[in-house]
Formats: structure tokens, sequence, C-alpha cells
């Protein structure tokens, strides 16, 4: 009796790596960068800070006996009282759950941002390397001409919204997606972050001038990681509606076990 063919690779061993790496990693760095920003929890243009005039704020106000969190973005006031501005009876920007560490301390949450952001770029360095050697770049996310047609980018947006997926590759519109994220997110995470350093400012001052001043790039760092926030989100929507046991077990083990694979032409994530 002839025994199954084995389930093609569709993940590498060093994208299953820094993959689940940078799970960790960016979860360290999103809840201690809230901890960081509960420290003044409103973002500004420019180079200063204009206290008076934030473009977007979370402030607790006292009304009678309760403690309102009130969130402003330009003229818009929102109450959002345990969430954002006051939570458990404390004026705080986030809430305790959502930071690293849980109760306040700027100290703190500075050293566990910076440290794991060293291990960001070395993760991100190690993956941009194999990724240029191993034609993965090259291979299985420069999209072909013929798929940046409009109507093939609009066949792909439709079968997106009847959640039908590819299995075995990369689709159009994850290869914009990700290359997105890799060349340009990230990087400007990194650049805007840099940019707020005081050593950093000292010894190239051009990294914050390129902003418009450490405010800015503050802001531009804060919106950064909102979108990378909004995309990790869309990422596991797809995963959940594309099969997320087979999906997250091709992570692991780097097989696809779905019947309706076809020859692998890439990683799929």
């Amino acid at each position: 009796m002839e025994r199954p063919a084995r389930p093609p690779v569709r993940h590498s061993l060093a994208v299953r790596l820094t993959h689940w790496l940078n799970v960790v990693i960016l979860l360290v760095l999103l809840a201690s960068g809230l901890q960081i920003f509960n420290a003044h929890p409103a973002l500004y243009w420019g180079e200063t800070s204009t206290f008076d005039d934030p473009w977007i704020s979370m402030v607790a106000q006292r009304r009678g006996e309760d403690l309102a969190g009130v969130t402003r973005i330009g003229e818009l006031t929102l109450t959002t009282t345990g969430v954002l501005g006051a939570s458990d009876g404390q004026a705080r920007g986030f809430p305790a759950w959502a930071t690293l560490p849980s109760y306040r301390s700027l100290a703190d949450g500075r050293r566990w941002h910076f440290f794991f952001a060293w291990l960001f770029l070395f993760n991100g360095l190690i993956y941009l390397a194999w990724g240029a050697t191993s034609g993965h770049f090259r291979r299985d996310l420069a999209p072909r001409r013929s798929e940046l047609a409009p109507r093939h980018l609009g066949r792909e947006i439709l079968d997106h919204a009847r959640l039908r997926f590819p299995h075995g590759r990369y689709n159009t519109l994850q290869k914009l997606a990700y290359l997105a994220v890799i060349f340009v997110l990230l990087p400007l995470m990194l650049l805007t972050g840099l940019a707020m350093s005081p050593g950093v400012n000292a010894a190239m001052p051009w990294i914050f001038e390129m902003f418009g001043g450490r405010q800015s790039a503050r802001t531009i760092h804060f919106l950064s990681a909102t979108a990378l926030v909004a995309f990790v989100l869309i990422h596991l929507l797809m995963v959940a509606a594309s099969g997320p046991g087979r999906q997250i077990l091709a992570m692991i083990t780097g097989r696809d076990r779905s019947p309706r694979t076809s020859p692998p032409q890439g990683d799929l994530s």
C-alpha cells in the first residue's frame, strides 16, 4: 500500500522562527509602549509640546464623586471612562491590563521597551538577510505585473469579501500588505523611535529633523503602532476565516495538511 505523500512545505524554518519571535516581541513592545505613553497621554506636531493644544489627548475629569475618562481628537470629545483617560478609579491613558508593567512606572516601561526594541531590530535583520539571500522576497512577495492589473485586484477583493482564499501561496493583497509592513511601516517605527532618543538626537540630529521635530516623530511612532495593530487584527481575522487550526499548525510545523492545497508556490500566513 502506497504511503500518502507528505504535505508540501508552506513556511520555511526561518519564516516560522522570526514570525513567532515577532509575536512575543511586538506584544511586549506594544504593552510597554502604552506604559510610556501613559506618562504623558497626549500627542503633538512639531518640535515642542504645546500643552494647551494637543491633537489627541486622554485625560481624567472629576464629575461629582466619579472620575471620568475623556479622549479628545481635535475638536471631537468622547467619554471613554473605563478604557481611556480613566480606569479603575485612576487617571491613566490606557488601562492597567494593556500596559507592561501594569503598575505605573515610566522607568520600567522604558527598560522593557528598549530591550525588546533591540530584539526586534536583530530579528528583523535576520529575516531581511534570509529573505534577500534565499530569494523569498523576489519569489514569494514581489507581485507580478499581471497581478497588479485592476481587474485582477478587483477579483481578489471580491474573493476576500466572500471568504474565498487561495491555498499554498500568497495572493496579491497579502503580498502588497506584507511588503508595506516590512519595508515601510516597521522601518518607520524604528526610525521614529530613534528620533525620540536624546543620545541619537545628539549624534544624528537629521533623524528627528526629517520628521519635523521630536513631537512629530512621537506622533508618527504612535500612528505607526496603531496601523500595525490594525494589520495584526485583520491578519487574525483572515486566519480565523480561512481555517485557524490548519493555519496555526502550518506555522508551527511548516507543512499544509489541507487536501485542497496546491503545489507550494511560497509561504502563506
